[in-house]
């Protein structure tokens, strides 16, 4: 298969984008988070090459993107008020709510489950595309099952090209993590996965606390031990143990990622590249994959990166990073 590359900046791109989804044909489409592989979520068998186009199990469900709250009902059944009042705080955002489909949902899209993630993203191209649409579109990210979720079109052609029918391309991604997930289908509201949204902001907007388990076995996207990875192993490190492991380790086929000032054991041995991170919790999301990326491909023999704060801001990419490490040193 050929994948076009469309230029979201162009109307004749997204037009062409639109027709391929009505045609049941998967398009890769920009979202303020990642990339997703979209498909119109009412097509079952539009939805099914999602899964065969990124190698993911059948069973694992999918995220469907709305273009507002007024579209809850066509999808959720029932919808509480909790839904509502976190969709008018946090939508369009990076916030996934998981509720109870309804009965007309095909169950290609929640996989086999009675229970359905929705959320409307904050990218004014696919919330375009989503009302000309007229539907919702099922669309986790745009990569290989359990690797880098790509942060920009070129990641994407990359991991799928030849799978797909086209990628819409809008540019960089603006938060470049994956969005919060909220289970609403129980009495007590919980978060499944963390996200840009953090739980205080969730328990401010909704005038009620929300659990946050240490661990859970609710099938969700991102659900999974090992995830987010890139081919490189990828060791996570405290200051100490990652300047410990550079000066005892002399191969020059280290690739580094760096928090803060750089390491002094930098001038001492050699590397394959090393970058240095932001240090605000909102420009290391948004270069955490896009860095990661860069590095990988230069394939390393491994990739370091040390270990940033550990507070509730940070709990997204912590999470990321416990589940694409192969080794971590330090708690995560």
């Amino acid at each position: 298969m050929n994948t076009l590359l469309l230029d979201a900046a162009n109307a004749a791109g997204c037009r062409q984008a639109l027709a391929l989804l009505r045609a049941g044909e998967l398009v890769a489409v920009p979202t303020e988070t990642v990339y997703g592989l979209a498909a119109d979520a009412r097509q079952a068998a539009a939805v099914a090459k999602i899964f065969a186009a990124k190698e993911r199990p059948v069973s694992h469900p999918l995220i469907v993107h709305i273009a507002g709250s007024d579209a809850l009902a066509a999808w959720a059944d029932p919808v509480p008020e909790a839904a509502r009042r976190l969709g008018a705080a946090f939508w369009p955002g990076p916030l996934t709510l998981l509720l109870h489909k309804a009965p007309q949902v095909n169950s290609t899209v929640t996989g086999g489950r009675d229970s359905i993630g929705l959320r409307v993203p904050d990218h004014p191209v696919l919330l375009a595309l989503l009302r000309e649409l007229g539907s919702g579109l099922a669309a986790p990210s745009a990569n290989l099952h359990k690797q880098l979720s790509p942060t920009s079109a070129p990641q994407v052609l990359a991991s799928l090209g030849g799978r797909i029918a086209a990628v819409l391309d809008g540019g960089s991604c603006r938060v470049g993590l994956e969005s919060t997930i909220v289970d609403l289908t129980q009495e007590a509201p919980r978060i499944l996965r963390s996200g840009p949204i953090t739980r205080t902001q969730l328990e401010a907007a909704l005038g009620a606390p929300i659990l946050l388990p240490a661990t859970h076995e609710v099938a969700v996207s991102g659900n999974m031990q090992v995830h987010y990875q890139p081919r490189a192993p990828l060791y996570v490190m405290t200051r100490t143990a990652l300047a410990q492991y550079l000066t005892t380790h002399t191969t020059e086929r280290l690739a580094l990622l760096y928090y803060g000032a750089a390491p002094k054991e930098l001038a001492q041995v050699k590397v394959l590249a090393c970058l240095d991170m932001p240090t605000d919790k909102a420009g290391y999301a948004r270069a955490l994959y896009r860095n990661l990326y860069e590095l990988d491909v230069l394939q390393p023999e491994a990739i370091l990166l040390e270990q940033p704060p550990y507070t509730e801001e940070w709990l997204d990419v912590q999470d990321r990073l416990r589940k694409a490490a192969t080794r971590l040193e330090g708690a995560l």
